[in-house]
């Protein structure tokens, strides 16, 4: 049996961490199995979903590496499908119609709840042998249920929560097609997943009540439902479902943020799944280990800080070259124009960067002019260093730009005035770079135009 996942996001909402994690599960598996990973958009609550919502759920898998094989397949797109499986359910009475009005509903839950019962629908207008139904009402359009068996359980052994039972009469006859003729969730949910071959759900744990319903309507078209597991919520930093209401950014954000791809699904790969004690991994290491019995049970939670620890450690790792192509581009939309030091530059300052655009920040200093910081002016361009940084700016005017030569030129300047090392080069990363908190001075300055570096250092 070939692998075939999918990933079915509504589009009511912008595709958070939360989300995404939902679609990284099923592609890393369908790709560690050699498998096919479909992408569906559930596009059938028209009142919330949008396009720009769709637009985030394409851009932030397209980010991401999370390509489908097929797809994206919009459920809007297949209600012809839908309307001509309902007709061969009609036929076949695993469906019938109901004209209980919503009031009547409301009643009936009133009266449940009154009496301690779950409230249910209660099976008035289901045909039975021997059973009168209720004289049809005038200009009313039913609702369609769906015939759910009556007795016997419904089980399925789930990958992350186990063995699940729940009995048949804990379920009531659900709406699978509305007045109008339109499909309702449940229904088109099953449909898809018959048409398109899926093998395994992976999923939220929110869908858990919804798979005992969807496995009867599986059943009741004559098909063995899939392999289900249910992934535990993610939580926010304060411990609720993580959500936009909850602050949940959309995942693009972290896109333009400055965070790193692969960091993003290693650090994803961790919010649920685990292989020993591995931390850190590439793309293709997590593919080789991902399988479906390593799966956590409890609910995981985002963590920003050890998020950013996570992209630190992947821009440690990446060649300084392909760091520059993306540094390269987040200064071209500042209106920089980087140069050939840029790879340098990136190599020297990525281990004190927890996101590109952090070492953009960096890579800026070189490239543009600098504003010092007024309070760092004051307090390291002092009357009695003055002449130090003449008598330097004159030295780094001849001398080979090296950072070798450049650091014998700090040293003979300290020589001939008696300053330590701080009192000189504090001074001078202020001038040049704008702070005092920088890599070796020599190596910041080595990586410098040698004309801004004595021109800042003899305006000091």
């Amino acid at each position: 049996m070939k692998v075939r996942t999918r990933f079915a996001p509504s589009p009511t909402g912008f595709i958070h961490l939360g989300n995404i994690r939902s679609a990284l599960y099923p592609w890393a598996f369908a790709r560690s199995q050699g498998g096919t990973f479909i992408l569906r958009i559930e596009d059938t609550d028209l009142e919330r979903s949008t396009q720009a919502a769709v637009d985030v759920i394409l851009e932030g898998m397209r980010w991401l590496g999370l390509d489908p094989d097929e797809g994206p397949f919009y459920q809007m797109q297949r209600m012809d499908r839908y309307r001509a499986v309902l007709a061969e359910m009609r036929e076949k009475g695993l469906v019938y119609p109901c004209y209980m009005s919503v009031a009547e509903l409301d009643a009936l839950r009133e009266r449940q709840m009154a009496a301690k019962e779950k409230p249910r629908y209660d099976g008035t207008w289901r045909p039975e042998p021997g059973k009168t139904l209720p004289a049809l009402p005038e200009g009313v359009q039913p609702v369609w249920r769906f015939r759910n068996p009556i007795g016997g359980k419904v089980v399925w052994d789930d990958k992350v929560k186990g063995r699940i039972e729940i009995s048949n009469d804990e379920l009531d006859d659900l709406v699978i097609a509305r007045p109008d003729g339109t499909p309702t969730y449940n229904f088109c949910v099953v449909v898809d997943d018959i048409d398109m071959g899926i093998t395994h759900v992976i999923r939220g744990d929110d869908h858990v009540n919804n798979t005992p319903r969807q496995i009867n309507i599986f059943r009741a078209l004559g098909q063995e439902p899939p392999v289900f597991a249910h992934l535990p919520t993610v939580l926010n930093e304060q411990g609720e479902k993580m959500s936009k209401r909850h602050g949940a950014k959309p995942v693009t954000w972290y896109r333009d943020a400055g965070f790193l791809p692969d960091a993003m699904v290693n650090y994803l790969a961790r919010l649920g799944w685990s292989h020993g004690d591995d931390e850190i991994f590439g793309r293709e290491q997590f593919l080789q280990w991902f399988d479906l019995d390593h799966l956590g049970r409890s609910a995981a939670q985002f963590d920003d800080a050890k998020l950013r620890w996570v992209n630190a450690q992947h821009m440690k790792l990446m060649p300084d070259e392909a760091l520059a192509v993306l540094v390269k581009d987040l200064l071209a939309q500042r209106g920089v124009a980087a140069d050939a030091r840029l790879p340098a530059i990136c190599g020297l300052f990525k281990d004190r960067c927890d996101t590109t655009l952090a070492l953009a920040d960096w890579a800026q200093r070189f490239h543009a002019d600098v504003q010092p910081d007024p309070e760092e002016v004051r307090k390291h361009i002092t009357e009695g260093v003055r002449p130090a940084l003449g008598m330097l700016a004159k030295m780094l005017e001849t001398c080979p730009w090296t950072k070798d030569d450049i650091a014998q030129a700090i040293k003979e300047t300290l020589r001939a005035t008696g300053l330590k090392m701080p009192q000189l080069a504090m001074p001078v990363r202020v001038l040049v770079m704008g702070t005092a908190q920088t890599p070796s001075v020599d190596a910041v300055l080595a990586l410098s135009q040698r004309e801004v570096v004595v021109e800042r250092l003899r305006k000091g």
